[in-house]
């Protein structure tokens, strides 16, 4: 049998060890450093269809992971300081966490991946692996799957809260036209959000969609968690296997493999690999690492979808009826114009609530981030020590279209949250970020729990002081007055508090071989090396116009079929 050793057992992870272990001839092991997920023992705060409290419990992410967000820009000469940035530590990875939006991007992005020299991706090739992995609930025909793992669905008009109808409607009175289907053909417009929830109305990560007991019993599968993956092992230029260790601590142990597949995420994976010798050459000998194979581009090209907010005080009228709801309810698709930009490269989320607690109940609003972003960072290695998180610098806003589109999007939330349609619904309109304020101001810990408990009763009870309140207490100060009527302050408040949307990806990424730069080829094996391949975010040569998780799942479903396509005797 051919042994495959699959190295972090996210979306992706999950996906290639559920569809390799088809294959009787190969003998497949995954290796998670999380806890183990399972349908009947799934955590309340991750059942749940709201997500707000499951990607705060430190159980659940790396909790010393940081990253900076911003770029040095204008008067800020100097980076950010690095902020928590949660990525989840458990099978499953992001879909144990994430918001469960199920939509896929343009069929342009993955054109754009082909033309950049990833042979064999274009839309053409990825459709029938996003059918492949969808049971749509709601909507058939050429672009939907109905019989795949994961159950694709879209709020009822009866789940939706007040406040998000009243700015769906808004919005479509500005012209935005209304479109019955987030992942039917690409157009600009108003949508209810596209999720992957079950028929019980509860989160269906990607570890139980696909790792099913059946799946769990096959003699070939061997799933292995509470493992950290240290070292991906080479015999020359041949990958051989890997070292691991216990999480919590303890000695190492060595997993001997025919492939390494790793698949630990676009911030880990490419640490991983620069552990293991491949990488800039010149970074791994400053941390007197053997170069195994000099490869520039891993840890480069780091991605994320920058984002902003404009927020809204919501009326008892316009709060979401039932505290278990989804908030994500719908969005808001739309083109920038500006010039070289592809159609429908801005994203609004239109949000019931902004956190799990009381005061996160009275705070509605639409969460914009650029869906077609042009800046990049880095991850690099902090150290050898495989304990130790990398560097993360995503440079957000360094290109100036993106910071351009931000801006853009304040005014345009400005004006729709303000529109008197909303009068009713809604009270005071102010910017907003996820900021690391608000993120402490979240925390399950008695001191925050008291404050947000106080600012919500005196945000009911102040009437006309309302605005002042928020303010003087939740804006510090800035006002969207302000910010709409100078430009040079606008500017500086979105390049100070811009935030990402938790989708790191592009620092192992796929290429031509006469681009340098390039990491891996179309059939996801890394360049310079043997018996080596990468399958997750990472692998992305642009970043999609989606939340980034279902087309994770669906380049995890096609890599499978690479891999299996190639058999025992050729793989490399």
């Amino acid at each position: 049998m051919t042994a495959i050793l699959i190295l972090g057992g996210g979306s992706a992870g999950c996906v290639l060890a559920a569809r390799l272990s088809e294959e009787p001839s190969f003998r497949v092991t995954l290796v998670e450093a999380g806890d183990d997920l399972t349908a009947a023992a799934m955590p309340p705060e991750i059942r749940s269809r709201y997500p707000g409290r499951a990607y705060l419990d430190p159980r659940n992410i790396w909790p010393a992971l940081t990253a900076r967000m911003g770029a040095p820009a204008g008067n800020r000469p100097e980076a950010p300081a690095p902020r928590a940035y949660e990525q989840a530590r458990r099978l499953g990875g992001g879909s144990a966490i994430n918001a469960m939006m199920a939509n896929r991007g343009a069929p342009g992005d993955y054109d754009e991946w082909g033309a950049l020299g990833a042979e064999g991706w274009s839309w053409k090739s990825c459709l029938p692996y996003f059918r492949k992995l969808e049971s749509d609930r709601d909507c058939e025909g050429p672009l939907h799957g109905r019989d795949g793992p994961l159950p694709i669905r879209r709020a009822t008009p009866g789940q939706l809260s007040p406040f998000v109808v009243a700015t769906m409607r808004a919005l479509q009175a500005q012209g935005h036209p209304a479109g019955a289907d987030q992942n039917g053909p690409w157009r600009d417009g108003v949508y209810v959000g596209t999720t992957a929830i079950s028929d019980d109305g509860e989160r269906v990560p990607v570890s139980v969609a696909y790792l099913t007991p059946a799946v769990r019993a096959r003699e070939n599968l061997i799933l292995r968690t509470g493992l950290l993956a240290e070292r991906v092992l080479f015999d020359g230029r041949r990958a051989v296997g890997a070292t691991v260790a216990p999480l919590a601590g303890g000695p190492s142990e060595t997993i001997p493999a025919d492939l390494v597949v790793v698949a630990a995420g676009a911030i880990h994976s490419p640490a991983l690999l620069m552990r293991s010798g491949v990488g800039p050459g010149a970074m791994l000998r400053r941390h007197g690492l053997p170069v195994v194979a000099d490869r520039p581009g891993i840890g480069r090209n780091l991605m994320e979808h920058p984002s902003i907010a404009v927020s809204a005080y919501l009326t008892p009228a316009g709060r979401v009826r039932d505290p278990h709801e989804h908030h994500e309810q719908a969005i808001l698709r739309y083109s920038s114009g500006l010039p070289g930009t592809p159609e429908g490269d801005m994203h609004g989320a239109i949000l019931s609530r902004t956190g799990w607690h009381s005061l996160g109940r009275r705070i509605g609003g639409i969460f914009f981030w650029v869906n077609k972003s042009y800046s990049r960072g880095e991850v690099a290695l902090a150290s050898p020590d495989p304990r130790a998180e990398p560097l993360v610098d995503f440079r957000m806003l360094s290109d100036p279209r993106d910071l351009a589109r931000l801006t853009d999007a304040v005014l345009r939330g400005a004006r729709v949250l303000r529109d008197p349609a909303l009068a009713t619904v809604r009270g005071p309109v102010f910017p907003a970020s996820y900021s690391p304020r608000v993120a402490r101001a979240a925390a399950r810990k008695p001191w925050p729990a008291v404050q947000r408990g106080i600012l919500s009763a005196l945000l009911d009870a102040v009437g006309p002081a309302r605005e002042a309140l928020i303010h003087g207490l939740v804006t510090q100060g800035i006002t969207l007055d302000r910010l709409l009527c100078d430009e040079r302050a606008l500017d500086a408040f979105v390049a100070a508090e811009v935030g990402g949307t938790w989708h790191p990806s592009g620092t192992c990424r796929m290429g031509s071989a006469a681009d340098p730069m390039s990491v891996c080829d179309g059939f996801a094996r890394l360049r310079g090396v043997e018996a080596l391949r990468v399958c997750d975010a990472s692998l992305m040569p642009t970043i999609p116009r989606a939340n980034t998780n279902v087309p994770t799942v669906m380049m995890a479903e096609r890599v499978a079929d690479l891999i299996r396509r190639d058999g025992a005797a050729t793989l490399h």
